[in-house]
């Protein structure tokens, strides 16, 4: 119980310093694409910064895993923050750590009850869309015979890949390309699924509490009914001997 204590405190007092850091990489993350000029200092910089929060992470899965009281279904039951931790290590893609990033973030994201599902959802929408769009438009601003040239294009591609639209007026050329949109295709399904059945389980709950209102209101009608019944057989036997000669 202690272990678990120390556990939870842990992640209480870490949750919002992980999340600035996680804005921190966006930024960093977003720099130097989005200034396609950037010197090499400010890429290393930059560079150096996604690597810390990356480092931030790891070191917090770490720690709760140190604090865990069942350390083998800890890391049977958070395999995905393991596959988090390990993949930019085997291969140093910035792509790479932006995905684990956006994995570890949400994994501890969900820990904190005090964020609702809602919230969730949106923070997700618009993390994925931004990354999205920074992750092809570095991919596919270089290829011979890449159209995701700017910003906007990219973000306009994000869009309506997301939704699932798909104009065709922009598409990846190449191979990474391609990959990151079936992951935002994925994405956008996935999350449009979560926010179908979050409304279908708020009108459920809704028809529920009708439902029980309704029974209570029956069954408080059916014992007045009871009462007026008990009565009027208490007042008729009252009366049946003032009637009698």
């Amino acid at each position: 119980m202690k272990e678990q204590t120390a556990q939870g405190r842990w992640e209480q007092v870490t949750q919002r310093p992980l999340l600035a850091l996680a804005v921190l990489f966006a930024v960093a993350y977003a720099v130097p694409i989005v200034d396609s000029a950037a010197g090499r200092s400010l890429t290393t910089v930059c560079t150096t910064v996604e690597w810390v929060v990356w480092g931030a992470f790891a070191t917090d899965y770490v720690v709760r895993l140190g604090l865990a009281r069942r350390r083998r279904e800890f890391v049977r039951t958070h395999w995905i923050d393991v596959c988090a931790v390990v993949l930019p290590i085997l291969q140093p893609l910035r792509l790479l750590r932006m995905v684990s990033t956006l994995i570890l973030v949400g994994r501890r994201a969900r820990m904190a009850s005090q964020i609702q599902l809602t919230t969730y959802v949106a923070g997700a929408v618009v993390g994925l869309l931004m990354f999205g769009s920074l992750a092809v438009l570095s991919v596919e601003r270089e290829s011979p015979n890449g159209n995701i040239r700017t910003l906007g294009d990219a973000v306009w591609w994000s869009f309506t890949t997301m939704t699932t639209v798909g104009y065709g007026d922009h598409a990846p050329t190449t191979g990474l390309g391609r990959m990151i949109a079936v992951g935002l295709m994925l994405s956008g399904i996935a999350l449009l699924g979560v926010v179908t059945a979050n409304i279908a389980a708020w009108f459920i709950a809704r028809f529920e509490m009708d439902d029980v209102e309704e029974r209570r209101q029956t069954e408080a009608i059916e014992a007045l009914t009871e009462e007026v019944r008990a009565l009027r057989a208490e007042v008729a036997a009252l009366r049946e001997p003032s009637v009698r000669p």
